[in-house]
């Protein structure tokens, strides 16, 4: 997921005595089998690299004040991987005033035909044009709870120090206590490219159906609706309705309060239910061929596997909670593109070439995409997909739209995950009095 080689750094240690700096902050770096401690055990021998830089005890206080996150590398590397090798131009201005227009109809036409408020203000929603560079800082900020949610999971609280020899027979033994002090920072990286390659492929803010913070502005990527819509020869003007349809649709469900509430209390309880296994690393490191030059993309790879750098598991705890967060993530997809078949076909003479094109696209993401979307127990594939879509259908078959409205009516209307694969059950539930 991290972009461009990683070349092994050259770290060296100022040796004991005289001229030394002032006294590192990582206590025992010389017991660390390193030249001049008294561990011995010097896995590099005469060509040892560390020499001559006294730089750990900077290191230290560096890692100690930034947090479980380093959110600094995390919005630098979101901006990079956003933006690329090119420069990228503003939003034309004609285009931002086409996608406020078509905003305005958007909500009126799926205000209509939901009965939801599209507002938490009442007075409508906007959509600003964005360039990718300024979606992904939006995201960080918007993501921001979870990351730091995630952070905390994975916190390991014991101290860092490097008071301990490590075995003169394992070469990489020194760092484990290296690993635990970058984390934060690793975390950041790694938060920052997740965010950075949505950047390069989302249309707009719920690409993904995740609630963000309490407002009535939404964003559009306009740089890649161009190019998507140059791929697959669609009207821009059609496809740009679409995505205002989509985009408003879907925040009008999230914004609903139990259904945000709902949805954010799984987030929270799934990012902190992460096992953490911290030797993976380690281990993973121990299997490259570090001395042969060969194997350097081994290590690109190693470092390019958030997987293993978080040393995430997927906890008993968390499979758990997935089925009903996967019911009710299924039926929210589901009842979005239902509402919008009724309303495209009438509105886009295009609707069904655009939709397939959407569609499509949807169920075909890489891999980073992927990660995100098992990071925060997302499971967006054809069969999630078909499977909401299904439970739609057979509310209306039985009972029509007037059924169908009181799906977000409270939390206890909310489909359970059996009765989104048996709708008549849930349209039994809820005609019987509450308890």
């Amino acid at each position: 997921m991290m972009p461009g080689a990683v070349q092994p750094c050259r770290i060296a240690l100022e040796p004991e005595g005289e001229g030394r700096s002032d006294p590192p902050t990582m206590a025992g770096m010389s017991d660390f089998g390193l030249p001049g401690g008294p561990g011995g055990g010097d896995p590099f021998g005469d060509d040892n690299p560390f020499k001559g830089m006294p730089i750990f005890g900077d290191l230290a206080k560096m890692f100690s004040q930034q947090g479980p996150i380093n959110w600094d590398a995390a919005r630098q590397l979101a901006q990079s991987i956003a933006v690329g090798e090119t420069s990228e131009p503003n939003v034309d201005p004609l285009e931002r005033i086409k996608i406020e227009q078509l905003a305005r109809v958007a909500d009126l036409h799926v205000a209509g035909a939901t009965g939801l408020a599209t507002s938490t203000t009442g007075l409508g929603v906007t959509i600003v044009a964005v360039t990718r560079s300024l979606w992904a800082h939006q995201t960080l900020e918007a993501y921001h709870g979870l990351f730091e949610q995630l952070a905390g999971s994975l916190h390991d609280e014991t101290p860092t120090t490097l008071d301990e020899t490590p075995s003169a027979a394992d070469p990489i033994a020194w760092m484990a206590p290296l690993m635990q002090m970058i984390g934060p920072t690793m975390l950041g990286m790694t938060a920052g490219s997740m965010v950075g390659h949505l950047a390069q492929r989302s249309f707009g803010d719920y690409d993904l159906p995740i609630p963000r913070p309490l407002g009535d502005e939404l964003h559009v990527v306009t740089t890649n609706l161009t190019e998507f819509g140059r791929e697959w020869s669609l009207p821009p003007d059609d496809l740009l309705l679409w995505i205002c349809l989509h985009e408003v649709a879907t925040h009008a469900v999230l914004t609903t309060a139990h259904v945000r509430q709902a949805l954010d209390e799984f987030l929270r309880e799934y990012l902190a239910g992460f096992q953490t296994d911290p030797g993976a690393l380690e281990r993973r490191m121990g299997e490259l061929e570090l001395s042969d030059p060969s194997d350097l993309d081994g290590l690109q790879s190693l470092f390019g596997d958030p997987e293993a750098l978080l040393g995430a598991i997927q906890s008993p705890a968390q499979r758990d909670l997935l089925p009903r967060f996967e019911a009710l993530v299924a039926v929210i997809v589901g009842y979005v593109d239902h509402i919008m078949d009724g309303i495209g076909t009438g509105l886009l003479g295009s609707y069904a070439m655009v939709t397939e094109a959407v569609r499509r696209r949807r169920v075909q993401t890489d891999q980073s995409d992927r990660f995100v979307e098992r990071l925060f127990g997302l499971e967006l594939t054809q069969a999630q997909y078909d499977r909401g879509a299904s439970f739609i259908a057979g509310v209306v078959e039985r009972s029509g739209d007037d059924g169908l409205a009181r799906l977000w009516e409270s939390e206890r209307t909310l489909p359970t995950p059996a009765e989104v694969d048996a709708p008549g059950l849930w349209l039994a539930r809820i005609e019987l009095p509450e308890d």
